[in-house]
């Protein structure tokens, strides 16, 4: 950007340093080798053009006489930082302003989710057959943003697939787990045990990679343990294998971080596509197992009989809460492309907050107050745990 400087303002500075110049103490001597500042002939021009306004910034006293010189110099007269300064506090927040898109879009669609699936499970109680058209509607819905160039064609190789079968393996363990106790118990208990998720990291990470911990993170696992404990224990309706479903849902998504972590250094794939990836191979991997413990005749069975009593809003319910499953995952990944694992842990924790709390009122879930004081203690030591792990980490 440049300005452009009339002559009387130019002249008026001009002549100022011109006469303090050669009217200085003739006890400073000029050195022989030192130039000469011939101001007197500047060509006169009417305009003189600048990259930034001259403003004169500050007077100076030389010589034994303590004669002023004036010195004109250039800045920002209506900026009080940088352009480049500026451009950074504005691209900061709109990152924020990402960031909070995506926090506020993964809790929504989680939580559409959550309500969704539980009303099928609740009229069509076959998990395993649930669990696979979560992954086979998230796939579809991906091979035709890839083959409408929606979004771009990840670049995959056989490594890239090696590295990620033992991911979707655990991932697909996770997921069958979680969709298993949610059938059994209420939504509010299975997002209670699974906020006992850390207790498991840190668990596994001691025991079988050999990792040490101090002991405030060994502490910040009390509350957790035990607010979780509690709510198993004054939970109304309480079932072993709903809760051995979200214990092993904890496990085997431990199980997929870990091995995410060690599997995916160095890929140049996104996390929408990760996500995209993880979940056609997940599908291939559950789908013969669905088949042999559910099978196709019971699945007609119930599908019969959940129409009879639903009507046909039922296979909206099944579409919905396989598309809200896709879309809240795929959210997820890309947020953690944008954020620290902290803020992403903070996150999740907040997610299962909104999760048990909209669960409690759509489905009208009779809850003990000490059972709701289990519930607090569990999750707020998800929380500390989060801020206990990040120190250690950072140090």
């Amino acid at each position: 950007m440049s300005f452009t400087i009339k002559q009387s303002a130019l002249a008026t500075c001009i002549d100022v340093s011109n006469s303090l110049v050669y009217k200085r103490s003739p006890s400073i001597r000029r050195h022989p080798f030192s130039p000469v500042l011939n101001l007197q002939n500047i060509p006169k021009r009417t305009n003189v053009l600048v990259s930034k306004p001259l403003h004169i910034s500050s007077v100076e006293s030389i010589g034994k006489e303590k004669k002023p010189v004036i010195q004109c110099h250039a800045y920002e007269a209506d900026k009080s930082e940088p352009i480049e300064a500026a451009e950074q506090v504005k691209s900061e927040a709109a990152k924020r302003v990402k960031i909070g898109i995506y926090f506020a879009t993964w809790w929504g669609l989680n939580v559409v989710f959550n309500i969704y699936n539980k009303k099928v499970l609740n009229a069509y109680p076959y998990p395993w057959l649930t669990s696979t058209l979560s992954l086979a509607c998230g796939s579809l819905m991906m091979l035709i943003s890839w083959a409408t160039r929606i979004a771009e064609t990840p670049k995959t190789d056989f490594e890239f697939w090696k590295t990620l079968f033992p991911v979707a393996v655990a991932h697909t363990i996770g997921h069958v787990a979680a969709t298993v106790s949610m059938s059994k118990v209420a939504v509010s208990f299975t997002h209670i045990i699974k906020s006992g998720e850390p207790a498991f990291s840190v668990l596994v990470s001691r025991f079988l990679l050999g990792e040490s911990f101090p002991l405030s993170v060994y502490l910040s696992l009390i509350p957790i343990i035990g607010g979780c404990a509690l709510s198993a224990l004054t939970e109304l309706n309480f079932n072993m294998t709903g809760f051995m479903g979200a214990m092993i849902s904890n496990l085997a998504f431990v199980l997929r971080n870990i091995f995410s972590k060690k599997g995916m250094k160095g890929k140049s794939v996104s996390g929408m596509n990760y996500y995209a990836c993880l979940s056609l191979l997940s599908l291939v991997i559950l789908t013969p197992f669905a088949i042999a413990v559910e099978g196709p005749q019971m699945w007609a069975a119930g599908w019969e009989t959940a129409l009879s009593q639903i009507g046909p809003q039922f296979i909206w319910w099944v579409a919905a809460q396989s598309i809200f499953y896709h879309l809240y995952n795929q959210v997820s990944y890309m947020s953690l492309d944008e954020i620290s694992p902290l803020t992403f842990s903070v996150g999740n924790t907040m997610k299962r907050i909104s999760v048990i709390v909209s669960s409690i009122i759509i489905f009208h879930t009779p809850v003990q107050p000490i059972n709701a004081l289990g519930a607090a203690i569990a999750i707020l030591g998800t929380f500390l745990y989060s801020q206990v792990s990040d120190h250690v980490t950072t140090n």
